[in-house]
């Protein structure tokens, strides 16, 4: 494979040298997408620093092997072929606590993002940033591609007050940022302190998608196997928080919704009235094996994305919710709140209660594309400052 862009990993597997690693004592933050183009692991890169010495390694959502379901806490490991400790950022502790960081002079991360508010990755990559200037550590990010390009943002910033694992700080839905971009933004705005850097990809510009970069896509997450996966996601995400099935236990987690009590003709005929740039939906019927309504069959849609450039991911997901709620306004409904006083999971998915209380009338729909076409218009300025990339 002939890559046109070399990641993070790539650059520091070819022999580049930065003060952050030079005689230093350093913790990993990896999963399965921690690859070079030639499909070194970044923790084997590490491991052969000769400067260097990798001491720990750090997972997030999913494992250090990506072998945990989506919500599925963990706890510390040990690697067995490395022989180093494996401490979980997602379970008892969502950021490395000052024992875990013991003996650590700086601390490595290496994940590729989706370029979404509420994939978990980018969140602990902010606890990390929270925990390593609270330690006097020092944090480097090997930077990887936004897979959707890093021009189009989109969504409402989050609100105040619903600040969670799947949405740590005021960005849109849909960031257009790269994580080496966002930790940079973060650090200044939010005045963490956190001693960063990053070493930039080389080749990559905004207008690519990640099929343009020649780079091996290693799944991220057990129900993100695709980039159709990954460009459906940003808007069929919010059905997480309904009784819908967001197509986990198909073989089309997140291109595909759907429900017993759905009818896909139905749905599909209302969604493509509005003639959406860039995608088709289609009924599509399916039984999911695992999840929401295992084992029953469920009728739904599955979106077919036929301009990845033009399609928007966010405001699709809108109008699904939309008109799902106009169709069958007695059997959809929001999951409830785990546990009485805590938010309702679409309203932290969302950034705030306005799509839950507005979105099933079309004068409330509208007053949400508009605020949210102007918070990521907002959001396109705020960034500027901190882009690596033209």
């Amino acid at each position: 494979m002939s890559a046109r862009v070399r990641s993070g990993a790539d650059r520091l597997a070819a022999g580049l040298a930065h003060p952050l690693l030079e005689g230093r004592r350093i913790g990993l933050v990896t999963n399965p997408t921690g690859i070079t183009a030639d499909f070194r692991s970044t923790a084997e890169v590490c491991r052969g620093l000769a400067s260097s010495r990798l001491i720990a390694l750090f997972a997030c959502e999913h494992g250090i092997h990506g072998q945990y379901q989506a919500g599925v806490k963990f706890e510390d490991e040990r690697d067995a072929v490395l022989g180093l400790p494996v401490y979980s950022l997602y379970g008892r502790h969502k950021k490395p606590t000052p024992d875990m960081l013991v003996g650590l002079d700086t601390l490595v991360f290496d994940v590729q993002d989706l370029g979404m508010r509420f994939y978990t990755y980018v969140s602990t990559m902010l606890y990390i940033m929270e925990a390593c200037a609270e330690n006097g550590k020092s944090l480097l990010i090997l930077d990887r591609p936004n897979p959707l390009g890093g021009i189009v943002c989109e969504g409402g910033l989050l609100q105040e007050g619903y600040e969670s694992m799947v949405g740590a700080w005021s960005m849109p839905i849909r960031t257009g940022r790269t994580l080496g971009e966002l930790a940079r933004m973060v650090n200044d705005l939010k005045g963490l302190g956190c001693d960063l850097d990053v070493i930039p990809l080389e080749g990559w510009s905004r207008s690519m998608q990640y099929t343009d970069t020649g780079l091996p896509w290693m799944l991220p997450s057990p129900n993100m196997p695709t980039l159709e996966t990954v460009r459906a996601y940003g808007g069929t995400c919010f059905f997480e928080g309904t009784n819908l099935s967001e197509g986990r236990g198909t073989t089309r987690p997140f291109e595909w919704i759907g429900a017993p009590w759905l009818d896909g003709a139905r749905l599909s005929e209302s969604m493509n009235k509005h003639r959406l740039p860039g995608v088709h939906v289609h009924p599509v019927y399916a039984t999911p094996a695992f999840s929401k309504y295992q084992g029953e069959l469920c009728g739904g849609v599955r979106l077919f994305i036929t301009d990845p450039q033009r399609y928007e991911s966010v405001n699709t997901g809108l109008l699904l919710l939309h008109e799902v709620n106009a169709l069958y306004p007695q059997a959809f409904r929001w999951l409830a709140p785990p546990q009485e006083g805590s938010r309702y999971f679409i309203d932290l998915l969302t950034g705030g209660e306005e799509v839950r209380r507005s979105i099933a009338s079309a004068a409330g729909l509208r007053d949400i594309q508009v605020s949210w076409g102007q918070d990521s218009a907002a959001w396109k300025e705020l960034a500027r400052p901190y882009l690596l990339y033209t």
